[in-house]
Protein backbone atom coordinates (compact mmCIF):
# COMPACT_ATOMS: atom_id res chain seq x y z
CA UNK A 1 0.00 0.00 0.00
CA UNK A 2 1.11 3.71 -0.84
CA UNK A 3 1.47 6.13 2.02
CA UNK A 4 -1.12 8.89 0.34
CA UNK A 5 1.14 10.62 -1.53
CA UNK A 6 -0.50 13.05 -3.76
CA UNK A 7 -0.45 11.94 -7.01
CA UNK A 8 -1.25 14.96 -9.71
CA UNK A 9 -2.46 13.15 -12.76
CA UNK A 10 -6.00 14.56 -12.94
CA UNK A 11 -6.63 17.18 -16.25
CA UNK A 12 -8.30 20.40 -15.87
CA UNK A 13 -11.68 18.81 -18.33
CA UNK A 14 -11.70 15.96 -15.83
CA UNK A 15 -11.83 18.23 -12.92
CA UNK A 16 -14.51 20.46 -14.78
CA UNK A 17 -16.48 17.07 -15.74
CA UNK A 18 -16.54 16.44 -11.65
CA UNK A 19 -17.65 19.64 -10.32
CA UNK A 20 -20.28 19.07 -13.47
CA UNK A 21 -21.51 15.61 -12.58
CA UNK A 22 -22.26 16.66 -8.98
CA UNK A 23 -23.89 19.93 -9.76
CA UNK A 24 -26.46 18.31 -12.31
CA UNK A 25 -28.05 15.66 -10.28
CA UNK A 26 -32.11 15.32 -9.82
CA UNK A 27 -32.91 18.91 -8.58
CA UNK A 28 -33.22 20.28 -11.93
CA UNK A 29 -35.86 17.86 -12.79
CA UNK A 30 -38.18 17.88 -9.47
CA UNK A 31 -38.07 21.74 -8.76
CA UNK A 32 -39.85 23.51 -11.08
CA UNK A 33 -42.96 21.74 -10.44
CA UNK A 34 -42.91 23.25 -6.88
CA UNK A 35 -42.07 26.89 -8.41
CA UNK A 36 -44.46 27.58 -10.93
CA UNK A 37 -47.01 26.85 -7.92
CA UNK A 38 -46.35 29.70 -6.47
CA UNK A 39 -44.56 31.92 -8.84
CA UNK A 40 -46.48 31.28 -12.50
CA UNK A 41 -43.97 33.36 -14.59
CA UNK A 42 -41.98 32.21 -16.78
CA UNK A 43 -39.87 34.94 -16.56
CA UNK A 44 -39.66 34.88 -12.80
CA UNK A 45 -38.98 31.38 -13.00
CA UNK A 46 -36.22 31.74 -15.08
CA UNK A 47 -34.86 34.49 -13.07
CA UNK A 48 -34.87 32.66 -10.25
CA UNK A 49 -32.20 30.27 -12.05
CA UNK A 50 -30.19 32.90 -13.48
CA UNK A 51 -30.47 34.24 -9.60
CA UNK A 52 -29.05 31.05 -8.00
CA UNK A 53 -26.43 30.64 -10.73
CA UNK A 54 -24.87 33.99 -10.23
CA UNK A 55 -24.66 33.11 -6.36
CA UNK A 56 -23.22 29.85 -6.80
CA UNK A 57 -20.75 31.53 -9.21
CA UNK A 58 -19.53 34.16 -6.78
CA UNK A 59 -19.24 31.22 -4.45
CA UNK A 60 -17.20 29.64 -6.79
CA UNK A 61 -14.91 32.69 -7.66
CA UNK A 62 -14.01 32.68 -4.03
CA UNK A 63 -13.44 28.90 -3.59
CA UNK A 64 -10.97 29.27 -6.58
CA UNK A 65 -8.61 31.89 -4.47
CA UNK A 66 -8.71 29.06 -1.51
CA UNK A 67 -7.65 26.26 -3.91
CA UNK A 68 -5.17 28.09 -5.62
CA UNK A 69 -3.55 29.39 -2.73
CA UNK A 70 -3.69 25.64 -0.98
CA UNK A 71 -3.63 23.18 -3.24
CA UNK A 72 -4.08 20.25 -1.16
CA UNK A 73 -7.38 17.40 -1.28
CA UNK A 74 -10.00 17.95 1.26
CA UNK A 75 -12.13 21.27 0.53
CA UNK A 76 -13.55 22.44 3.26
CA UNK A 77 -11.75 20.40 5.49
CA UNK A 78 -8.20 22.03 3.94
CA UNK A 79 -9.55 25.63 3.95
CA UNK A 80 -11.17 25.86 7.66
CA UNK A 81 -8.05 24.38 8.92
CA UNK A 82 -5.78 26.73 7.07
CA UNK A 83 -8.05 30.05 7.46
CA UNK A 84 -9.51 29.49 11.67
CA UNK A 85 -8.04 26.69 13.26
CA UNK A 86 -7.52 22.78 12.20
CA UNK A 87 -10.39 22.02 14.80
CA UNK A 88 -12.77 23.96 13.06
CA UNK A 89 -11.46 21.94 9.74
CA UNK A 90 -12.08 18.80 11.10
CA UNK A 91 -15.51 19.77 11.96
CA UNK A 92 -16.31 20.16 8.29
CA UNK A 93 -14.68 17.12 7.45
CA UNK A 94 -15.94 14.82 9.76
CA UNK A 95 -19.71 15.70 8.42
CA UNK A 96 -18.24 15.27 4.73
CA UNK A 97 -16.38 12.27 5.58
CA UNK A 98 -19.50 10.36 7.73
CA UNK A 99 -22.77 11.65 5.85
CA UNK A 100 -22.23 14.61 3.68
CA UNK A 101 -21.45 12.80 1.03
CA UNK A 102 -22.67 9.02 1.58
CA UNK A 103 -26.72 10.41 2.03
CA UNK A 104 -26.52 12.69 -0.74
CA UNK A 105 -25.05 9.21 -2.97
CA UNK A 106 -27.59 6.81 -1.49
CA UNK A 107 -30.46 9.37 -2.40
CA UNK A 108 -28.74 9.71 -6.02
CA UNK A 109 -28.64 5.51 -6.03
CA UNK A 110 -32.26 5.20 -5.07
CA UNK A 111 -33.82 7.89 -7.41
CA UNK A 112 -31.42 6.19 -10.51
CA UNK A 113 -33.67 2.66 -9.28
CA UNK A 114 -37.11 4.57 -9.55
CA UNK A 115 -36.61 6.33 -12.45
CA UNK A 116 -35.49 3.08 -14.01
CA UNK A 117 -38.88 2.05 -13.25
CA UNK A 118 -40.14 3.89 -16.36
CA UNK A 119 -37.75 1.46 -18.39
CA UNK A 120 -37.85 -1.60 -16.91
CA UNK A 121 -41.04 -1.49 -13.95
CA UNK A 122 -40.10 -5.29 -12.63
CA UNK A 123 -36.34 -4.63 -11.02
CA UNK A 124 -36.60 -3.14 -7.75
CA UNK A 125 -35.52 0.25 -6.77
CA UNK A 126 -32.98 -0.98 -4.34
CA UNK A 127 -31.74 -3.41 -5.97
CA UNK A 128 -31.03 -0.93 -8.40
CA UNK A 129 -29.56 1.49 -6.08
CA UNK A 130 -27.54 -0.91 -4.51
CA UNK A 131 -26.16 -2.41 -7.66
CA UNK A 132 -25.32 1.23 -9.59
CA UNK A 133 -23.59 2.22 -6.36
CA UNK A 134 -21.49 -0.80 -6.08
CA UNK A 135 -20.26 -0.87 -9.78
CA UNK A 136 -19.14 2.89 -9.71
CA UNK A 137 -17.34 1.93 -6.49
CA UNK A 138 -15.48 -1.06 -8.47
CA UNK A 139 -14.53 1.45 -11.05
CA UNK A 140 -12.75 3.87 -8.56
CA UNK A 141 -10.96 1.20 -6.72
CA UNK A 142 -9.43 0.24 -10.32
CA UNK A 143 -7.58 3.58 -10.56
CA UNK A 144 -7.87 7.50 -11.14
CA UNK A 145 -7.08 6.48 -14.73
CA UNK A 146 -9.80 4.54 -14.90
CA UNK A 147 -12.20 7.04 -12.41
CA UNK A 148 -11.17 10.16 -15.09
CA UNK A 149 -12.25 8.00 -18.17
CA UNK A 150 -15.53 6.97 -16.57
CA UNK A 151 -15.88 10.23 -15.13
CA UNK A 152 -15.43 12.38 -18.53
CA UNK A 153 -17.71 9.61 -20.40
CA UNK A 154 -20.64 9.71 -18.35
CA UNK A 155 -20.75 13.36 -17.83
CA UNK A 156 -19.99 14.09 -21.75
CA UNK A 157 -23.30 11.83 -22.27
CA UNK A 158 -24.88 13.69 -19.49
CA UNK A 159 -24.40 16.92 -20.96
CA UNK A 160 -24.97 15.77 -24.99
CA UNK A 161 -28.90 14.24 -23.32
CA UNK A 162 -29.78 16.85 -22.01
CA UNK A 163 -28.58 19.04 -24.97
CA UNK A 164 -30.55 17.04 -27.47
CA UNK A 165 -33.59 17.22 -24.62
CA UNK A 166 -33.80 20.71 -24.92
CA UNK A 167 -32.89 20.71 -29.03
CA UNK A 168 -36.05 17.68 -29.44
CA UNK A 169 -37.97 20.24 -26.97
CA UNK A 170 -37.85 23.47 -29.07
CA UNK A 171 -37.80 21.44 -32.29
CA UNK A 172 -40.95 19.24 -31.33
CA UNK A 173 -42.81 20.69 -28.43
CA UNK A 174 -46.22 22.72 -28.77
CA UNK A 175 -45.37 26.19 -27.82
CA UNK A 176 -47.45 27.17 -24.72
CA UNK A 177 -48.80 30.64 -24.37
CA UNK A 178 -46.34 31.86 -22.46
CA UNK A 179 -44.12 35.11 -22.24
CA UNK A 180 -40.15 35.46 -21.15
CA UNK A 181 -40.38 38.77 -21.17
CA UNK A 182 -40.68 40.74 -17.73
CA UNK A 183 -44.02 42.45 -16.97
CA UNK A 184 -45.47 44.84 -14.03
CA UNK A 185 -46.64 41.39 -11.92
CA UNK A 186 -43.34 39.60 -12.59
CA UNK A 187 -41.71 41.92 -10.06
CA UNK A 188 -44.46 41.30 -7.32
CA UNK A 189 -43.06 37.56 -7.53
CA UNK A 190 -39.48 38.51 -7.24
CA UNK A 191 -40.22 40.30 -4.38
CA UNK A 192 -42.37 37.47 -2.67
CA UNK A 193 -41.83 34.74 0.10
CA UNK A 194 -42.11 32.23 -2.30
CA UNK A 195 -39.60 33.45 -4.40
CA UNK A 196 -37.25 33.58 -1.77
CA UNK A 197 -38.12 29.80 -0.26
CA UNK A 198 -37.73 28.45 -4.00
CA UNK A 199 -34.30 30.03 -4.48
CA UNK A 200 -33.04 28.09 -1.36
CA UNK A 201 -34.24 24.89 -3.83
CA UNK A 202 -32.37 26.26 -7.02
CA UNK A 203 -28.66 26.91 -4.54
CA UNK A 204 -29.22 23.06 -3.54
CA UNK A 205 -29.56 22.19 -7.37
CA UNK A 206 -26.52 24.80 -7.52
CA UNK A 207 -24.52 22.66 -4.95
CA UNK A 208 -21.76 20.58 -5.93
CA UNK A 209 -19.61 23.86 -8.21
CA UNK A 210 -16.66 23.80 -5.72
CA UNK A 211 -16.47 19.85 -6.20
CA UNK A 212 -13.12 20.05 -8.20
CA UNK A 213 -11.34 21.33 -4.90
CA UNK A 214 -11.71 17.99 -3.21
CA UNK A 215 -9.34 16.45 -5.16
CA UNK A 216 -6.84 19.28 -5.13
CA UNK A 217 -3.96 17.24 -4.21
CA UNK A 218 -4.81 14.81 -7.58
CA UNK A 219 -5.00 17.78 -10.43
CA UNK A 220 -2.23 18.47 -12.35
CA UNK A 221 -1.49 22.54 -11.93
CA UNK A 222 -4.07 23.22 -9.16
CA UNK A 223 -2.83 26.74 -9.21
CA UNK A 224 -4.32 26.97 -13.17
CA UNK A 225 -6.37 24.22 -13.28
CA UNK A 226 -8.65 24.38 -10.27
CA UNK A 227 -9.95 28.25 -10.73
CA UNK A 228 -10.06 27.47 -14.36
CA UNK A 229 -11.77 24.13 -13.41
CA UNK A 230 -14.85 25.82 -11.00
CA UNK A 231 -15.30 28.38 -12.66
CA UNK A 232 -16.07 26.65 -16.01
CA UNK A 233 -18.04 24.14 -14.63
CA UNK A 234 -20.47 27.18 -13.01
CA UNK A 235 -20.81 28.43 -15.82
CA UNK A 236 -21.96 25.71 -18.01
CA UNK A 237 -24.50 24.24 -15.35
CA UNK A 238 -25.87 27.73 -15.47
CA UNK A 239 -26.75 27.72 -19.09
CA UNK A 240 -27.81 24.08 -19.03
CA UNK A 241 -30.27 25.20 -16.29
CA UNK A 242 -32.05 28.08 -17.23
CA UNK A 243 -32.15 26.54 -21.02
CA UNK A 244 -33.80 22.84 -19.67
CA UNK A 245 -36.16 24.81 -17.61
CA UNK A 246 -36.90 27.55 -20.56
CA UNK A 247 -37.58 24.35 -22.53
CA UNK A 248 -40.17 22.66 -19.57
CA UNK A 249 -41.69 25.70 -19.73
CA UNK A 250 -41.67 26.34 -23.25
CA UNK A 251 -43.38 22.85 -24.09
CA UNK A 252 -45.60 22.04 -21.27
CA UNK A 253 -48.57 24.02 -19.48
CA UNK A 254 -47.67 25.11 -16.73
CA UNK A 255 -51.11 23.68 -14.86
CA UNK A 256 -49.76 20.46 -15.75
CA UNK A 257 -46.41 20.88 -13.98
CA UNK A 258 -47.40 22.61 -10.79
CA UNK A 259 -46.69 20.85 -7.85
CA UNK A 260 -45.24 18.03 -9.46
CA UNK A 261 -41.98 16.51 -8.22
CA UNK A 262 -41.45 14.28 -11.90
CA UNK A 263 -41.83 17.81 -13.54
CA UNK A 264 -39.28 16.49 -16.09
CA UNK A 265 -41.23 13.09 -16.91
CA UNK A 266 -44.37 15.55 -17.70
CA UNK A 267 -42.80 17.36 -20.00
CA UNK A 268 -40.82 14.15 -21.50
CA UNK A 269 -44.80 13.21 -22.42
CA UNK A 270 -45.70 16.49 -23.53
CA UNK A 271 -42.59 16.42 -25.66
CA UNK A 272 -42.37 12.75 -27.26
CA UNK A 273 -46.09 11.45 -26.76
CA UNK A 274 -46.58 8.45 -24.09
CA UNK A 275 -42.96 7.49 -24.60
CA UNK A 276 -41.69 10.25 -23.43
CA UNK A 277 -41.77 9.45 -20.24
CA UNK A 278 -39.23 6.22 -20.89
CA UNK A 279 -36.62 8.80 -22.63
CA UNK A 280 -36.33 11.19 -20.11
CA UNK A 281 -36.30 8.74 -17.51
CA UNK A 282 -33.25 7.22 -19.27
CA UNK A 283 -31.64 10.55 -19.26
CA UNK A 284 -32.06 10.85 -15.40
CA UNK A 285 -30.57 7.40 -15.22
CA UNK A 286 -27.70 8.18 -16.85
CA UNK A 287 -27.07 11.54 -15.68
CA UNK A 288 -27.40 9.96 -11.84
CA UNK A 289 -25.08 7.53 -12.60
CA UNK A 290 -22.34 10.75 -13.12
CA UNK A 291 -23.30 12.19 -10.32
CA UNK A 292 -22.86 9.14 -8.28
CA UNK A 293 -19.82 8.42 -9.52
CA UNK A 294 -18.37 11.85 -9.27
CA UNK A 295 -19.19 11.91 -5.24
CA UNK A 296 -17.77 8.20 -4.97
CA UNK A 297 -14.52 10.36 -6.08
CA UNK A 298 -14.56 12.87 -3.97
CA UNK A 299 -15.78 12.23 -0.92
CA UNK A 300 -13.24 9.55 0.61
CA UNK A 301 -10.53 12.28 -0.55
CA UNK A 302 -11.96 14.50 2.40
CA UNK A 303 -11.13 10.86 4.60
CA UNK A 304 -7.99 10.35 3.54
CA UNK A 305 -6.69 13.93 4.07
CA UNK A 306 -8.03 13.61 7.53
CA UNK A 307 -6.32 10.14 7.95
CA UNK A 308 -2.79 11.94 7.24
CA UNK A 309 -3.57 14.42 9.94
CA UNK A 310 -4.33 12.10 12.86
CA UNK A 311 -2.75 9.81 13.88
CA UNK A 312 -6.19 8.44 14.93
CA UNK A 313 -7.73 7.87 11.34
CA UNK A 314 -4.24 7.11 10.48
CA UNK A 315 -5.59 3.85 8.47
CA UNK A 316 -7.90 6.08 6.46
CA UNK A 317 -5.23 7.66 4.62
CA UNK A 318 -3.67 4.68 2.88
CA UNK A 319 -3.51 4.66 -0.84
CA UNK A 320 -2.77 1.87 -3.61
CA UNK A 321 0.16 2.42 -5.92
CA UNK A 322 -1.47 4.97 -7.88
CA UNK A 323 -3.16 7.13 -5.23
CA UNK A 324 -6.75 5.25 -4.84
CA UNK A 325 -7.37 5.64 -1.14
CA UNK A 326 -9.10 2.48 -0.76
CA UNK A 327 -9.88 1.83 2.78
CA UNK A 328 -11.48 5.63 2.44
CA UNK A 329 -13.62 4.30 -0.82
CA UNK A 330 -14.70 0.67 1.08
CA UNK A 331 -15.54 2.88 4.13
CA UNK A 332 -18.01 5.64 2.05
CA UNK A 333 -19.31 2.44 0.39
CA UNK A 334 -20.03 0.50 3.51
CA UNK A 335 -21.89 3.60 5.02
CA UNK A 336 -23.71 4.23 2.19
CA UNK A 337 -25.17 0.24 1.96
CA UNK A 338 -26.12 0.83 5.19
CA UNK A 339 -28.22 4.40 4.81
CA UNK A 340 -29.59 2.64 1.52
CA UNK A 341 -31.06 -0.52 3.12
CA UNK A 342 -32.26 1.42 6.29
CA UNK A 343 -33.93 3.41 4.19
CA UNK A 344 -32.43 6.63 6.30
CA UNK A 345 -30.98 8.61 3.55
CA UNK A 346 -33.40 10.94 3.05
CA UNK A 347 -33.71 12.30 6.71
CA UNK A 348 -30.10 12.44 7.34
CA UNK A 349 -29.81 14.69 4.04
CA UNK A 350 -32.20 16.80 5.66
CA UNK A 351 -30.32 17.05 8.92
CA UNK A 352 -26.70 18.04 7.38
CA UNK A 353 -28.05 21.12 5.20
CA UNK A 354 -27.23 23.15 7.85
CA UNK A 355 -23.75 22.21 8.55
CA UNK A 356 -22.80 21.68 5.12
CA UNK A 357 -23.86 25.11 4.03
CA UNK A 358 -22.47 27.03 7.38
CA UNK A 359 -19.21 25.30 5.85
CA UNK A 360 -19.42 26.56 2.42
CA UNK A 361 -20.15 30.28 4.10
CA UNK A 362 -17.36 29.92 6.36
CA UNK A 363 -14.71 29.08 3.73
CA UNK A 364 -16.10 31.74 1.37
CA UNK A 365 -16.30 34.50 4.48
CA UNK A 366 -12.24 32.78 4.71
CA UNK A 367 -11.06 34.77 1.68
CA UNK A 368 -11.80 37.95 3.08
CA UNK A 369 -10.43 37.00 6.29
CA UNK A 370 -7.05 35.91 4.96
CA UNK A 371 -7.19 39.15 2.98
CA UNK A 372 -6.65 40.87 6.47
CA UNK A 373 -4.66 38.65 8.47
CA UNK A 374 -2.30 37.35 5.57
CA UNK A 375 -2.05 40.00 2.83
CA UNK A 376 1.27 38.55 1.70
CA UNK A 377 -0.33 35.10 0.87
CA UNK A 378 0.55 34.17 -2.32
CA UNK A 379 -2.77 34.01 -4.27
CA UNK A 380 -2.29 32.24 -7.97
CA UNK A 381 -5.77 33.59 -8.62
CA UNK A 382 -7.50 36.49 -6.90
CA UNK A 383 -11.12 36.27 -6.33
CA UNK A 384 -12.45 38.24 -9.73
CA UNK A 385 -15.25 41.12 -8.35
CA UNK A 386 -13.72 41.46 -4.39
CA UNK A 387 -14.98 41.80 -2.43
CA UNK A 388 -18.60 42.20 -3.82
CA UNK A 389 -18.69 38.63 -5.30
CA UNK A 390 -18.28 36.82 -2.14
CA UNK A 391 -20.66 39.54 -0.18
CA UNK A 392 -23.57 38.33 -2.96
CA UNK A 393 -22.69 34.50 -1.49
CA UNK A 394 -22.49 35.37 2.23
CA UNK A 395 -25.68 37.30 1.58
CA UNK A 396 -27.64 34.11 -0.09
CA UNK A 397 -26.03 31.56 2.25
CA UNK A 398 -26.85 33.31 5.44
CA UNK A 399 -30.74 33.55 4.05
CA UNK A 400 -30.50 30.11 3.51
CA UNK A 401 -29.29 29.20 6.91
CA UNK A 402 -32.00 31.57 8.51
CA UNK A 403 -35.17 29.50 6.28
CA UNK A 404 -33.52 26.81 7.67
CA UNK A 405 -33.41 27.16 11.32
CA UNK A 406 -36.65 28.76 11.14
CA UNK A 407 -38.29 26.19 9.26
CA UNK A 408 -36.24 22.92 10.29
CA UNK A 409 -35.04 24.41 13.96
CA UNK A 410 -34.85 20.80 15.02
CA UNK A 411 -33.10 19.05 11.84
CA UNK A 412 -30.35 21.99 11.90
CA UNK A 413 -29.70 21.64 15.48
CA UNK A 414 -29.56 17.99 14.86
CA UNK A 415 -27.20 18.67 12.11
CA UNK A 416 -24.91 20.80 14.20
CA UNK A 417 -24.59 18.03 17.25
CA UNK A 418 -23.54 15.29 14.18
CA UNK A 419 -21.10 17.71 13.47
CA UNK A 420 -19.83 18.90 16.84
CA UNK A 421 -19.31 14.86 17.75
CA UNK A 422 -16.51 15.63 15.74
CA UNK A 423 -14.62 17.67 18.29
CA UNK A 424 -14.33 14.60 20.55
CA UNK A 425 -12.84 12.46 18.03
CA UNK A 426 -10.48 15.41 17.29
CA UNK A 427 -9.77 15.89 20.57
CA UNK A 428 -8.90 11.87 21.54
CA UNK A 429 -6.96 12.30 18.16
CA UNK A 430 -4.51 15.17 19.15
CA UNK A 431 -4.65 14.18 22.99
CA UNK A 432 -2.99 10.42 21.23
CA UNK A 433 -0.92 12.59 19.18
CA UNK A 434 0.31 14.31 22.61
CA UNK A 435 0.78 11.10 24.48
CA UNK A 436 2.80 9.58 21.55
CA UNK A 437 5.13 12.24 21.30
CA UNK A 438 6.39 12.12 25.01
CA UNK A 439 9.88 10.92 25.20
CA UNK A 440 10.03 7.64 26.64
Amino acid sequence: MGSGLDIRTVSTVTATALAVADMIGIGVFTSLGFQVASIPSAFSVLLLWIVGGVAALCGALAYAELAAAFPRSGGEYNFLSRIYHPAVGFLAGWISATVGFSAPIALAAMAFGVYFKAISPDIPPLFLGLAVVWIVTAVHLSGIKHSSKFQNISTLIKIALIVALIIAGLAYGTPQPISFAPSADDWTYVASAPFAVSLVFVMYAYSGWNAATYIAGEIREPSVSLPRSIVAATLIVIAGYVALNAVFLYTTPISAMAGQIDVALVAGKHIFGEFGGRIVGGLICIGLISSISAMTWIGPRVTMAMGKDHGLLQALSRTTSDGVPKTAILLQLGIVTVLLMTQSFEAVLDTIQFSLTLCSFLAVLGVIVLRWTEPGLPRPYRTWGYPVTPFIFLGVTAFMMYYLVVERPLQSLAGLAIMLTGLAVYAFSQRRSLIGARPQ
